[in-house]
């Protein structure tokens, strides 16, 4: 579905690339026409760039904008920094490491000379992704990745401002025809800014600014894709390798379903839906008794939430360790993996447009379901005793998230809202099939979707439904017309990570180093945008690109070998 600002909605075309494909319901505003911004100074008691959201994008943004002299306001909504970086995704999902440049690569390069001057134990290397003599390691502790970007900020002169929160409410962002003036937090603190950065992995400032945004999934004809919408034919991988009999009484269709299935077949494949990909948390665990933790046991545990995986034990899966991938110092970034796993499946759906309270409840869900999924493998008599066995020593990392119980601050948001801008990234400019205009940055990702919904098939057994895994045999470009909004709807705005995609090729860009490459690219032209008194919009392409690459960032195509990671 398309979120239109209320005074704007319309019939409009969506331009993908250079082809426009189909008249779709979208949106339709004032032409925005005119580079430069109307009053484009702000009080003396502004600042050059507010940026809402520390995440890698936010801060590399942030920092580039520090670089040219210009002042800025880095809200956290929380009392950290690092997003996912630093909240147990310490397995990064690189791709092709030759397309990481500039801040992004200096990040891996800082995490490789950190192991270098303190050494580590329990990761070889080939496990740390590193070949050779490679001049970057990829895969972190947590706390060493945050301890990375607090020093690049402390080096860079800029004070985070901790626990701000946007008030979500369309009242909190003023506007002048267009252009963003000010923000407020929920403690009415305001922030006024000559340009703005949504850095949030929920795009919630640019919905708040009447911004166009879509969730879900597209249906394939939207945008002439393959692997988008549901997808039960393409759904190979992270499924159930054996039939499971999902129903309360084995057998009895009359009996109800086990937890955690959707009643009711899929939709046809191909055909879109609001359902969102599912999110877990990226725990930091041990074996290593010097350092381990307990594993909680959830206040709410209910066996019966995890009677489809004990059915699944009880047939002969085995495969649960296959992501509990090492990180240094005997730990390990713990994702999901196969039919059943770390995944709560169906539990996020209106997790992207919802308000604080709402958020709390998916995230307390999310928290109960994994902790409760841990102590079911480790100690409930319905789990076969070899696998109690194997589990048994597993704990969380007594020195990771030490004022959070040990568990991470953030749940993965693998995505939530995306802008709808004048371009849209789609799986064809991925595959090579469409031009990217005004590169800012490369990907390299497999278009990767996690599994969106569980339910029961023709045969009568458990399946799970929107899994995508597509290589990609190449790098790509990331346009610049997919960080900024369109002009009629902000002229100072720009989007890094909920970006202008459609869902499956979000799912190659939604990852932690290319927003950090976007983050960097956005920081640069909000700077040229302010020196020069312009719209995002405007920002001179040809300037923009030689910054750039004199910063060390990678925006045209390069070979390499593509490495796997976690997504």
């Amino acid at each position: 579905m398309i979120h239109c600002p209320p005074a704007t909605r319309s019939l409009a075309r969506f331009v993908i690339g250079t082809a426009t494909l189909g008249l779709l319901a979208g949106c339709a505003g004032p032409s925005g026409r005119g580079d430069a911004i109307a009053n484009a100074s702000v009080a003396s008691t502004g600042t050059d760039l507010v940026i809402y959201g520390c995440t890698p994008a936010g801060l590399t943004a942030a920092i580039t904008a520090k670089s040219r002299g210009r002042s800025v306001a880095l809200l956290c909504r929380d009392g950290h920094v690092g997003g996912m970086t630093t909240n147990g995704l310490g397995w990064a999902d690189t791709g092709n490491h030759a397309a990481i440049g500039g801040m992004a690569r200096r990040f891996y390069r800082d995490v490789k000379a950190h192991y270098e001057a303190v050494g580590f134990k329990g990761v070889a290397t080939s496990q740390s992704k590193t070949e050779g003599e490679e001049d970057a390691m990829w895969v972190f502790e947590p706390r060493v990745a945050e301890a990375i970007y607090l020093r690049w900020l402390k080096d860079a002169g800029i004070e985070p401002v901790f626990n701000a929160k946007l008030r979500l409410e369309p009242s909190a962002v003023q506007k002048a025809d267009q252009t963003i003036r000010s923000i407020e937090m929920l403690d009415g603190a305001r922030y006024t800014g000559r340009m703005f950065v949504d850095a949030t992995y929920e795009g919630d400032l640019m919905a708040m600014a009447g911004v166009t945004f879509t969730t879900g999934r597209e249906a394939n004809a939207v945008y002439g894709e393959t692997y988008n919408g549901v997808q039960t034919a393409h759904s190979e991988q992270h499924n159930f390798e054996l039939n499971i009999d999902p129903y309360v009484k084995p057998g009895d269709r009359s009996s109800g379903l086990v937890p955690l299935i959707e009643a009711g077949p899929p939709a046809r494949d191909g055909t879109g839906d609001q359902r969102i990909q599912a999110y877990n948390f990226r725990l930091c665990m041990t074996q290593d008794p010097a350092i381990r933790a307990p594993l909680p046991k959830p206040a709410d545990y209910d066996a019966w939430t995890y009677e489809l995986l004990g059915r699944y034990l009880d047939a002969g899966w085995r495969h649960k360790f296959r992501k509990f991938d090492p990180i240094p110092n005997h730990k390990t970034d713990v994702n999901n993996y196969g039919g059943f796993s770390t995944d709560f499946i169906g539990g996020n759906y209106d997790y992207p447009t919802a308000g604080y309270e709402r958020r709390q409840q998916i995230f307390d869900a999310h928290r109960s379901y994994q902790a409760g999924l841990l102590w079911f493998m480790q100690n409930d008599p319905r789990v076969p005793a070899d696998v109690r066995a194997s589990m048994a020593d597993w704990g969380l990392c007594k020195d990771e998230f030490v004022d959070n119980g040990h568990w991470p601050r953030e749940m993965y948001v693998r995505e939530a809202r995306r802008m709808v801008s004048e371009f849209v990234m789609t799986e064809r400019h991925l595959e090579g099939q469409l031009p990217t205009p005004r590169s800012v940055g490369l990907g390299s990702y497999t278009m990767d979707s996690h599994n969106v919904q569980r339910y029961v098939n023709a045969d009568g057994f458990a399946r799970n439904e929107g899994d995508i895994q597509i290589h990609l045999d190449r790098t790509y470009e990331i346009s610049y017309d997919a960080i900024v909004p369109r002009a009629a709807e902000a002229t100072n705005l720009f989007v890094p990570v909920a970006l202008s995609a459609s869902h499956i090729a979000y799912g190659s860009i939604r990852m932690e180093p290319v927003f950090m490459i976007l983050g960097q690219s956005v920081g640069e032209a909000a700077v040229l945008a302010i020196e020069k008194g312009i719209r995002a919009q405007a920002v001179p392409y040809d300037t923009l690109a030689s910054r750039l690459r004199a910063k060390g960032q990678l925006i045209d195509p390069v070979g390499g070998k593509y490495v796997p990671g976690g997504s």
